[in-house]
């Protein structure tokens, strides 16, 4: 087993959607990236990478680079799936949380665990993702931004 964790961040900005967990969320501002700014993609990524040894999610993906301006952030969680599997790695259980002052996300919890254990290749039994808040304290709680902690668990894949 091999564990990882990863954290991202993202202030908000105006003129693009908010997309969190792969799911586009109600909200009057989305978060400025490079990317389309998923916080809780991004995270997770990150854990999935340094679990396997794999760095993080600059140096796969950077931002200096054209490629990936305003890409869909399941694409870059899809690659790293990928690079997993050429490991024979799997993903055996991830934990995201949330961390905004508002919108509110719970209503939307259910479309991001499945929408990640799709592209996890997991159970959605095996994906939990969390929202809290920092009760107006931060960065966060002053609604500036939202930021994503993720923690993941991987095995070696079963064969046959």
């Amino acid at each position: 087993m091999l564990i990882g964790q990863g954290i991202d961040a993202h202030r908000f900005g105006p003129g693009r959607p908010l997309v969190l967990a792969g799911v586009q969320v109600s909200h009057d501002q989305g978060l400025e990236a490079h990317s389309d700014g998923d916080v809780a993609i991004h995270a997770l990524c990150d854990a999935l990478l340094g679990a396997a040894g794999l760095g993080d999610i600059g140096r796969h993906f950077p931002d200096t680079d054209a490629a990936y301006a305003g890409i869909d952030s399941r694409i870059l969680l899809r690659r790293v799936m990928a690079s997993l599997g050429s490991l024979g790695l799997a993903v055996h259980n991830a934990d995201l949380t949330l961390v905004a002052q508002q919108p509110k996300l719970a209503a939307y919890i259910p479309a991001m665990t499945q929408t990640l254990a799709a592209d996890l290749g997991c159970p959605p039994a095996r994906v939990n993702v969390k929202a809290t808040t920092t009760e107006r304290m931060g960065f966060t709680g002053r609604g500036e931004g939202i930021a994503a902690f993720a923690v993941v668990l991987l095995r070696e894949r079963a064969e046959g």
